[in-house]
This record gives structure tokens, sequence and C-alpha cells, in this order.
């Protein structure tokens, strides 16, 4: 088995030091957008997770968002599914895009605002949003992962997630895999925030691109929306560019020690553009000017090329395969001494390594197989693995681990999910450079998935054949579906091709290639300094080989423990000496160390313990049924930054001369046996004792598992307790954005009751609302002047309120206009004298029911008695007329006759059939239709310009040749608009 770097320069006494390093995953598992017709769209979707306090954020955002953005926006929250929610109507007061509630399949389309509806969950393909049911139960739906999760495979790098405030972690590994796909993430600053649950679980996460208050979020989505075509376009940078971002990479390598050279351009363009865009860089160029000007934005760019997102079962059918399958046919060439060997390479923060662990505990428990399992997950991003060796997930990965598996694996926290004690002592996490370091050997299966994908092409076909070196014949290589082994088919017998899984061939990889790992990150390019690294590092391998061949033939079969004897390496074959332990699976060397040699190994660990320096010692063991003369050696190895020491156990056979050629005197051949006989005598006692403490140790032990077992209870007691909590607290966050909603709408109805009784204190119109009881609801001041109310009348039967109206049966009407919904219109006089307009209509809701009548009262007093004054004035001037023995007409501005005095039908034998209505100029047979007499009587009503005197001969049929005086003059009509012409005429 090969030595990792560190360990084999700790092997051989040397400084650790610090090297450069090649990171194994710059962004995780990337999501490859399977509908690119939306991803091509020319606008991005704006994905808005929130849960309770979110109405308050939602409102806040909008406020503040301009309608003509070009984005499109999805609300994601947790509403009650019981309950209809009022999100549309109460945000449609914010914004003037349209604010939609999704109830069936829908196009996206640019500035609109989409909200989910109760009781479902919402996802996105193809452009279109999906309604659907939720299969989880309530309390346990993340409608804000799954919506997150769709927009990430459907947008790529034109998706963007924000995390508003709510209780829990919804929303995470959405954001997650936005981030992972290259969109944007935002998430509301904690402090700002109602509940800062949610967005404080996105920024642990590391999901959070920015933190801002939610006033702030707009104006940064505009900055991003401005660029997202020119940092897709941008894979590939202009011959200046590539200058400018060598020199990029070769500051981050300075600082940080990571090479991202052999790296994908594209994976690394669209990260840096994202710096860049934040520091509203134009270019390459001037970001590089900004690194060297800003040394800590190094840091944060290595974070920004560091995101690891993965997940559990991630491709589910690829491990139904694995464990259907293929890992049974490994399992069943097993014995019970045997340990099942797998490396997880690039296993960002463990969440595959742990599902592989769950697969081979399910297999071994259902096939009850005594097998020990090793997994070593192994990734170059060192916050990546502290997460992967805490073991502590969000609550929302119960959307991808099944509920069986949670309850056997896992223990429930406030925070999340646990992975229970088993599966973690299965998993050993460490940091490694899969690409630079040494591989581990003789495993079962080996599992890179998603990290081929980002390497350029060389790389991917110099790490194939280590891959093959590190498997046994017919172990399995697993990687991700959009990777493969390339040319290397000789090395691989295909499995399963869709979901890319390979059995080790039995051949041999080309030994150049596998112990050339240590230069597969030279940096490309035609720089002097990187053909000098180039012939450096050349220069190094056959040293490096030398090493090697030097440390197989002659370096001892060694163990490098801590002070405890807790094993945490194994060079070499140590089968002689140690064996697994009975009992629990351990690694602590005293208790697998064979027999004769538990008591020394013992011994040395506490010498060791109290700083004594090396120790060799003899020892005679059983192995294998046969006795070995082992003589061990305990080297203490001292760590830097003052970190404990370790303990380097290193184990020779010792080879005795035959006996029958030995010279030793007969006096010492006696002594010899007698220190033997007390040798077996104290060996014996320390057997004796030996046992007795075992005996001692499985009484403590049993103990011990009664009280596990009692803890175990404990724990699903808590357990149950953390799920009724979680249900609830689920719940009450949905009680919550209903109550904030039920709150805006009391707002509402608040200020329409305001604007209503301003409106009904202020109109001077009498109304009554009665319902169809006839039962007054309500009514205006005005109308207590004509009904008798008082302020408590509302409630009575309008029937027992006295009327001040006479002789009018209002209620009848109010009958009859409910019965048919005809509107009724009378004139009725109150006792007082005053007149009123009285309109009955039926009152109807906004769901167009009839509820009853209004009754309206238009005081109309001043109308009624203009329109008795002009009446009274009429007939004076009808008295006038009649009795003046004058002729007299009256013309309109079209010159037709309105009105002729009983003189002038009289002395013209005319009739009023034959004049009224008719034109001055068409009476008779046309007389008056005389050239002079109409300019005179067109210029007197534009010109207020009258005449006398106008001399008219003529003969008219029915009186004969007559000659008269016409006088003209302007009035003004009844309505004191119209203009009237008032003709005289005298006989001469």
């Amino acid at each position: 088995m090969y030595l990792p770097a560190r360990l084999k320069k700790i092997f051989h006494g040397e400084q650790v030091s610090q090297k450069t390093k090649t990171p194994n995953k710059p962004v995780g598992t990337e999501i490859t957008p399977t509908s690119p017709p939306a991803q091509d769209a020319a606008f991005s979707i704006v994905g808005l997770g929130a849960s309770a306090g979110g109405l308050k954020a939602f409102e806040q955002f909008f406020l503040n968002m301009p309608a003509d953005s070009g984005m499109a926006f999805v609300l994601i929250s947790h509403l009650d599914p019981d309950h209809a929610s009022m999100l549309t109507e109460i945000l449609q007061r914010t914004t003037n895009m349209p604010v939609i509630q999704v109830l069936h399949q829908m196009t996206v389309a640019p500035n609109c605002v989409y909200a989910i509806t109760p009781n479902h969950n919402l996802t996105l393909s193809n452009g279109i949003l999906y309604p659907g049911t939720p299969d989880a139960p309530r309390g346990h739906r993340m409608v804000i992962d799954t919506f997150m999760r769709s927009l990430a495979e459907e947008m790529a790098e034109q998706a963007i997630g924000i995390i508003l405030s709510g209780n829990g972690s919804d929303g995470t590994l959405g954001l997650g895999a936005i981030q992972q796909a290259g969109g944007s993430t935002l998430v509301q600053e904690p402090d700002s925030a109602k509940y800062n649950g949610m967005p404080d679980s996105a920024i642990q996460a590391g999901y959070a691109s920015y933190i801002l208050p939610v006033d702030k979020m707009p104006a940064q989505l505009l900055s991003i929306g401005r660029k997202p075509d020119a940092q897709r376009k941008n894979s590939r940078p202009a011959p200046a560019g590539e200058k400018s971002m060598s020199r990029i990479l070769m500051l981050l390598r300075s600082a940080t020690g990571y090479d991202f050279t052999l790296y994908k351009q594209s994976t690394i363009n669209r990260r840096v553009a994202r710096r860049m865009s934040l520091h509203n860089c134009e270019d390459l160029e001037a970001y590089a000017r900004y690194l060297k000007a800003h040394p800590a934005e190094l840091q944060l760019l290595l974070k920004e090329l560091l995101i690891n997102v993965t997940s559990f079962f991630r491709d589910t059918a690829a491990f139904d395969e694995l464990k259907q399958k293929i890992l049974p046919q490994i399992l069943a060439s097993k014995t019970p001494d045997d340990v099942f060997c797998v490396w997880v390479a690039g296993c960002a923060s463990g969440e595959e390594a742990y599902s592989i662990a769950m697969l081979l505990h399910e297999l071994i428990d259902e096939a009850d197989l005594a097998l020990r399992i090793q997994i070593y997950s192994t990734d170059i991003d060192e916050d990546a693995i502290a997460i992967a060796r805490a073991g502590i997930y969000p609550a929302s990965i119960a959307q991808l681990v099944s509920p069986e598996r949670l309850q056997q694996f896992f223990s429930k926290e406030e925070k999340g999910y646990r992975i229970n004690k088993r599966i973690r002592e299965s998993v050993v996490f460490a940091i490694q450079d899969v690409v630079k370091d040494p591989p581990f050997t003789r495993l079962d299966l080996l599992s890179c998935r998603n990290l081929m994908i980002y390497l350029k092409p060389e790389l991917q076909d110099r790490l194939i054949p280590i891959f093959h070196y590190a498997l046994k014949p017919g172990g399995v290589l697993l990687l991700s579906p959009s990777e493969s082994i390339g040319k290397h088919s000789g090395l691989f017998t295909p499995l399963n091709r869709k979901w890319q899984l390979y059995r080790a061939a039995n051949t041999l990889a080309s030994i150049r290639t596998v112990l050339s790992f240590g230069s597969l990150s030279v940096a490309d390019g035609n720089t002097k300094e990187a053909d000098s690294m180039n012939e450096h590092i050349k220069q190094t391998d056959f040293a490096e080989l030398t090493k090697r061949m030097l440390l197989k033939s002659f370096a001892p079969n060694s163990v490098l423990t801590d002070l405890k004897g807790n094993i945490l390496y194994i060079y070499g074959d140590t089968g002689n000496y140690l064996r697994p332990a009975p009992g629990h699976p351990t690694l602590n060397i005293v208790e697998m160390a064979r027999d004769g040699l538990q008591l020394e190994l013992r011994a040395a660990l506490n010498s060791a313990g109290k700083g004594t320096s090396t120790l060799n010692r003899e020892v005679s063991i059983r192995s294998k049924g046969a006795s070995l003369e082992v003589n061990f050696s305990l080297r203490p190895l001292h760590m830097q930054d003052g970190q404990a020491p370790l303990l380097l156990v290193s184990f020779q056979d010792v080879s005795r001369p035959a006996r029958g050629k030995s010279v030793t005197p007969q006096h010492e051949m006696g002594r010899v046996e007698e220190l033997e006989r007390e040798l077996l005598f104290t060996r014996e006692n320390m057997q004796a004792t030996n046992e007795e403490l075992q005996s001692s140790n499985e009484e403590l032990q049993s103990t011990n598992e009664e009280f596990q077992s009692t803890n175990e209870e404990l724990q699903s007691t808590n357990e149950e307790l953390e799920t009724s909590k979680e249900e609830l607290s689920s719940v009450n966050e949905e009680l919550t954005s209903v109550n904030a909603e039920l709150q805006s709408k009391i707002e509402q109805l608040s200020q329409t009751e305001n604007d209503i009784k301003n409106l009904f204190d202020n109109t001077k119109v009498a109304t009554i609302f009665i319902n169809t009881s006839f039962t007054i609801k309500r009514f205006t001041r005005e109308a207590e002047q004509i009904y008798r109310l008082v302020a408590t009348d509302a409630g009575r039967p309008l029937s027992d309120i006295k009327s001040n109206i006479d002789h009018v049966d209002l209620l009848a009407d109010a009958r009859s206009v409910l019965d048919s919904l005809v509107p009724c219109e009378r004139e009725v006089h109150s006792i007082n004298g005053s007149s009123y307009l009285a309109r009955i209509q039926p009152y109807r809701t906004l769901n167009n029911v009839i509820e009853g009548v209004v009754l309206t009262f238009t005081d109309i007093s001043a109308r009624v008695a203009a329109e008795a004054e002009e009446k009274a004035a009429r007939k004076l001037a009808e008295a006038i007329n009649n009795t003046i023995r004058q002729p007299l007409i009256v013309l309109d501005e079209n010159m037709r006759v309105i009105s002729a005095s009983r003189s002038f039908f009289h002395d013209f034998q005319r009739t009023p059939g034959d004049t009224l209505g008719r034109q001055i100029y068409d009476l008779g047979n046309q007389e008056w239709d005389i050239p002079k007499l109409h300019e005179l009587l067109e210029n007197i009503l534009p010109h207020n310009q009258g005449f006398e005197g106008f001399l008219v001969e003529g003969d008219f049929p029915e009186i004969g040749h007559c000659s008269m005086l016409l006088n003209a003059s302007r009035i003004i009509g009844n309505s004191n608009e119209s203009l009237m012409i008032l003709l005289s005429i005298e006989m001469v």
C-alpha cells in the first residue's frame, strides 16, 4: 500500500513542509441543464423562498424592485394547506407587475411575479411552471428546495435564488444547487430578518454569494441581471485576457498553494467572472490588479472556486444498481477476516461517502456477515472535510434520505440530523489531493464522481490508470454520468454505461503513468517559470521511484498510532503480529495484538506516554498456530505546532540459529532454561491476571451495553419529540404566514372602513342599507332627517321606523325590487316640504350575491322649486301671449318655429300642426323666404343684433296681399343656455 506523501515523510523522520495543492473539486457536483430552451432565454428567473416573517420581506423587496427589470420572480413560501392564500392580493399593492398564483401549468414571462399555491409543490421545466401535489407529510415538506433545484437544472447560470425570513433549513440545499450550477445566490442579512433560521442555515453552509438587507437586494439583482450574457459567452478569454488569467492563477497559487492550471477554463472563468462582477472590474487585467492590491480577495476567490456541493444518494438509480447488483457480488467473495475497502475521491462534505457506507451496512446486516468496512473519504477542501467529520446535516436531507434510513443511520438534533456512530466509524476523512498524492490501494470500490469533468482531457487520461492501479482486480470504479474512462477501455470492463460503473480488468497499468502522479499539476503555458517547474519535476521522478523501491525492499512492517494506541496508518503486512479483535470492531493496536505481544505493547505505550525515547524489545508470540520470535521497536514522532507526538511501531522477525549448531556452554544453557521457566511462570500469572481483567472488562462492557440500550430508548423518545416539535414548528410557520396575511387584510379592511366612514360622513345623499329581512344594516347621517333614525336603530326592521315621507310606501317598493331585481325610482316629499328623488336598487356583494337593497334619497327641493317657478312663468307668458293682439313667433337657433301666439294663427289662417317645428322660410308658399330677412335673422343670435321696422310685402294665399313691419330680438330660453328669437309682426 502506498503511503500518503505527508505520512511517508514522517516515516523517514523528515519535516512536513507546505506544498502546492491542486483542488479536487473547485465547484462541487455541477448540475448540467436539461432544458436548453429555457436556459437560452433572454431573461433571468429569480426564486424567492421565505417562511415565517416572509410577507413583510416580500413587500419590502417589491417596493424597491422596478417593474421593468426584465426578470421573472417566483415566490415560494410555507403556506397553510387548509386555507386560501391572500399573498397575491397583498403583494399586488406593492408592485405594478402582475402577481399571479400558479394554479395550473404556466409559461414564465419577464416582468411577472408568480406565487405558489397552498398545499402544492412548484417546479420549473422548459420555461413552464408545474404545480404538483407534495409527497412528504405536512411539517416535512421542503417546497423551497424543490423549486430551487429545478430552477438550477433549468436555468443554470441564469438562475438566481434568494432566501428571506423563516425558520428551519428549507432552501439551503436549493441555494447550493444554484450556486454549483453557476447561478447567483442572495440571503437576507440575519439581523434584519424577523426569523433568522433559514438565512443562518444558508450562510453557515457557505451557499450565500451576497448577504444583504432586503431593500438592498433589488439593486444587486439589477447589477447581476445586466451581465448574464457576457458572463455566459465569455467561456474563453481573448488572448490578452489569457495572460491576465494566468497571472490571476499564479497569484492564487502563490498565496494559497492551490493550483488550478489544469482545470477547465470555462469553469474557472465563470467563477472569476462572478467575483469581477462583485467588484465592478471590467476585465481580467483590472481584476488581476485588484487581487494584487487586495490580498484578502485571494482567499475569497479560492472559496468561490472550492465550492463543494453534493447530496445523499444523488442519482438514486446508480445507488440502486450498486446495492442490487454490484456490491452483493463483491461481498459474496469476502471472508470474515477480510476488510471491504472503499475510496471516495473528492468527497466534498461527505454525503456520498456516508451514502455508500449505509448501503454496505444494509447489505451486511441483511446477509448477517461479520465483515469490517473501511471507507477512505478524501478531498482537498479543509472546510468541507470539517463538515464531513462532524457528520451533521440540515433537516432538509429528509427530502433525499428515506425515513427508514433516517431512523436507522441518523439521530435527530435541533439543527438537523447527525450520522450515527456506527456509520461514522466506518469512514475515515482526510485531506488529500487526488492529482498529486499517492492513491489508496487494494480497493474493492472507488467512487470519483463529478471531479474529472472539471479537469482538462490530458489530466483525465492520467487519472484513469491511477484509479485502475488503486483497485483490486475485479474492483469497481464509479464515475458520474458526465464522465467516462475515455481511451482506457483495456483497463476496465463496463458494467453499466448509463451510470458509468466499471470493473477493473486483471491487467497492469503503465507503471510510468502511475508513478508520474506527482507531476500532473504542472502549469501549462509558455512562460519560463512553467518550463522551469516542469523540468524540476521531471528530474525528481527517478528520485521518488528510488525512494519507493527502498521502502518496499527494506522498510519494516510498521504501524503509526497515537499515544493511546489508536491506529492511524498501517504499512506493509502486519498480519503475523496483529489480528481483528473479537467483539465490536476496533483499531487499537493493543487490542489487535496477537498472544504474547499485548502486554509488551501496553508497557511500551505507557513508557512512551511518560516521555521515554525509542524502545526496542524482543518477544515470542503465537501467530497462526506457530511460535514466532519478533523484535518490535517504538519510536515517538514529534509533530509541529505543539501537537501531541505520534508513535511508530515497527516489527521485524528474528532469525534463530539451528539448535544442532549451538555452541552455548552447559552452564549457560541451564541458566537459560531457568530463566525460561521463570518467564513462563510469569507469563502464566500475567495471563491469569489478564483473563480476570478481561472478565471484568466484559462485565463492564455488558453494563455499558445496557446503558447504551437505555440511551438508545431515550434517544428514540427524544427523536419522536423532536419530530413532533418540528411538525409543530412547521405548522406554526404556516399559521404565522396566514396570520401575517390576515393582519395585512385587517389593515386593508380598516383602511376601507375609514374610507367608507368618511364617505358616509361627508356625502349629502341620504342612504339606508337594509338586508333581505328588511332590517337596517347601516345608514348615513342625512337619512336621519327622512326616517327619524338614531345610531342605535341599526339592526331594527325598517317597518318599525316612522318616516317623514308623505303617503308613499317605500317598503313595498323595496320588496318589489328584491323580488324583481329591477331598480325603482320615484319622487317623494317630506312633511317639512322638502323633495327627494328616491332610488331603490339591489345590494350586490363582490360575488354577485343579492343580500338586500339600498335606498338613496337625493334632495331635489331646489330643482322642484325652480320647476314650479318656471311653470308659473310659462303660464304667465302664455296668458300675455294670448292677450296681445299683435302676432308673435318664437324661433330657435335653426330658425324653426317653437311657439306662436293665438293672433298669429288667426291672422295668417294657420294651425299649430302646420307651423310648429318648421322653419319660418318654409311656412305657406315660402312667402317668408326673403334673402334680406335671412341675413337679419342669422345675425341676431351670434351678435345679439335685433332689428325693427323691416317691411315685408307679399301675397299670402290665405289672406291675400298685405304689408307688414317685422321687429326681432334675442331672448334666453328656460335652461339659461339656449338662445331664441322673438319675432313680432305689425300689419300696415
